[in-house]
């Protein structure tokens, strides 16, 4: 939510920071702006809509030159979407110049405060309010940028990832996090800064991740000073190594990231399970799992929190936990968790997973969970994010980069992870003989080929989605371990073609939804031959003597369901509980194809962000 991206050096910023923008774009906005110092004055340009519109707005109403920048997408909280409200904001001198990822709660007591001392505001923003506060700082306790900074931060009370600089000092930028994330690239003899480290990933592999309440100077010519906001002490910057490359942020090829990030699952999960799983050994092996077996061994249930795709996965990896290790597994949406004071203890595990490892309410139960002794276990795909950090132990997806806004790669990965956990933890339990532990690692491992034979079905999802892309209603039905993905794929629908869908336990059809069903309402059927299929096909008898359109996933060569549905979509056979590995690909699939014959932004829908860092 929001991009930030800075440079100071050697080079023109602008190139950079419009390219930045332009690789921040997955994380959702509605405006833009970019500030240039050219030497002797800062060049401001800004814009409600899209970075291609700023980038034909700002080339022809300033100069493009200068070797110090910041630029911004904003994603509106305080003020509607319109050039004003957009990022960068001056101070009421003129000297200082902010952008500004978060929401500072006291910013109404704070702008009270302002106006009384004559200060005046011309947007709607808590942005604003935040830079005249550093410039009041600065000027009534007569200090430098910095310290005024960090007096001003332990003013504010909210989230907050900023870069400010003062035009009377134009060989530094100030920088400064809580609860979003900030890097700073480190290059020879300039600096990068950004939200994650797509933008400068072709200048630099070193970059120092702030963790919540730091701040740092960083000025040409010296070493990044960190120093923390609330008692100055200073910090030793860790450099880490990217580990991230071009080819991965770029298209290759595909006509959306959505569709390269589908295709792209299959070397996704093998990436997942790479040393980690070995068949041929009968072993299982992560190492966050292993470092705290006790921990896992003791634990009296399993509590997941997590949102949206992830709290999806949480529920796929309910039905994993309890039938594989039998350990009892309660799935809560974190920002839920957060405020109705759960019964936690020490013998509880706490799992939380998120995509970008910055999602805000997730991070919150973390802390809460913490608080009260639980041990907490993170899943995550970014490398040094802020739950990689804040958990006690944790595991990464490794499914590299997830650009577009609707989760694809990251759910299947998430998947893969807690599968993993959940056979170790059978194992180690002794709920699972040798012979079937064998026989599901066998069968995870011919998970990424059997993805691929499921992305065979692309052409006929086609098909099936330009029939279907004038519905203003979906009905997901799924059992068991395939419920979850019923939600997912009513997800997917509403996220990126913004039809309206949900997502029901197939049994559940006949205790209310049954009575939306007619001829114009098309049903999303899983009923693979694993489970409780009988039951399901009993469910599609009903939707078709209702005259429902049946679009039915099922698994390779099935008779039952094809003489009863419109169409059905073949995934190949697995055990029961990888199935969700297969039948969520065609889901995914049809989504993407309406929204793209719809014309929708399948990247980035409206009013979505990737990396939610606010409540």
């Amino acid at each position: 939510m929001c991009g930030i991206v800075g440079y100071i050096g050697h080079r023109e910023a602008y190139p950079i920071i419009i390219k930045g923008l332009q690789r921040l774009e997955y994380r959702g906005y509605d405006s833009a702006g970019i500030a240039l110092f050219d030497g002797s004055d800062i060049k401001l340009s800004k814009t409600k809509g899209k970075v291609s519109d700023l980038k034909e707005k700002l080339e022809h109403e300033i100069s493009t030159i200068g070797s110090l920048g910041i630029g911004h997408t904003r994603w509106a909280t305080h003020g509607v979407p319109n050039d004003i409200n957009s990022h960068p904001h001056y101070s009421n001198s003129g000297d200082l110049v902010i952008i500004h990822n978060g929401i500072i709660e006291n910013y109404d007591a704070l702008k009270k405060e302002l106006s009384k001392r004559g200060y005046t505001f011309k947007s709607d923003t808590d942005t604003e309010v935040l830079v005249n506060l550093i410039e009041d700082v600065k000027k009534n306790e007569d200090t430098k940028l910095g310290k005024a900074v960090q007096i001003a931060l332990n003013q504010v009370v909210g989230a907050y990832a900023i870069a400010v600089f003062d035009k009377n000092k134009p060989n530094e930028i100030v920088v400064a996090r809580l609860g979003s994330p900030l890097a700073i690239g480190i290059g020879e003899d300039e600096f990068f800064i950004a939200s994650d480290a797509s933008p400068f990933i072709e200048f630099t592999k070193n970059a120092i991740y702030l963790e919540d309440e730091e701040m740092a100077i960083v000025r040409r010519g010296k070493e990044v000073k960190i120093r923390k906001i609330k008692n100055d002490a200073l910090v030793d910057p860790y450099i880490q190594e990217l580990q991230l490359n071009l080819e991965q942020i770029e298209k290759g090829g595909y006509d959306h990231f959505m569709l390269k990030e589908i295709y792209e699952q299959p070397e996704a999960i093998l990436d997942t399970f790479r040393g980690r799983l070995r068949s041929k050994e009968a072993m299982v092996k992560l190492s966050g799992v292993e470092d705290n077996m006790k921990k896992f061994l003791a634990a009296d249930r399993i509590i997941v929190v997590a949102c949206g795709t992830s709290w999806h996965a949480g529920l796929v990896s309910e039905y994993i936990f309890e039938d594989l290790a039998r350990i009892p597994v309660e799935v809560e949406y974190a920002s839920e968790f957060r405020y109705r004071n759960p019964v936690i203890t020490e013998k509880d595990i706490v799992i939380a997973i998120s995509q970008s490892g910055e999602t805000a309410d997730t991070l919150a139960a973390i802390k809460l969970a913490k608080s009260k002794g639980a041990f907490v276990f993170g899943v995550c795909n970014v490398v040094g994010s802020s739950i990689a950090r804040e958990t006690d132990a944790g595991a990464y997806t490794h499914a590299g980069p997830e650009i577009g806004v609707a989760s694809t790669k990251a759910f299947t990965t998430q998947i893969t992870v807690l599968t993993l956990m959940a056979l170790r933890l059978a194992r180690a339990k002794g709920k699972i003989s040798s012979s079937e532990f064998r026989h599901h690692l066998i069968e995870l491992e011919l998970i990424p080929g059997k993805v691929e034979e499921a992305l065979k079905s692309d052409a006929y999802v086609q098909t099936i989605s330009d029939i279907y892309k004038g519905a203003t209603n979906f009905l997901y039905l799924g059992r068991g371990f395939n419920f979850p993905v019923a939600l997912e794929g009513a997800l997917k629908l509403k996220e990126i073609s913004y039809i309206h869908a949900e997502g029901y336990p197939a049994a559940e059809m006949k205790h209310g939804p049954i009575a939306l069903i007619d001829e114009q309402m098309p049903v999303v059927v899983i009923a693979t031959k694993k489970g409780h299929y009988e039951k399901v096909v009993s469910n599609i008898q009903e939707i078709k003597s209702r005259k429902g359109k049946i679009i039915g996933i099922v698994t390779k060569g099935d008779k039952s369901v094809k003489a009863l549905a419109d169409h059905v979509i073949e995934v190949p056979e697995t055990i029961e509980c990888l199935t969700p590995l297969l039948t969520t690909i065609p889901l995914q699939l049809l989504s993407y194809h309406i929204a793209v014959m719809l014309g929708k932004n399948v990247d980035q829908p409206r009013n979505l962000a990737k990396s939610v860092t606010v409540e």
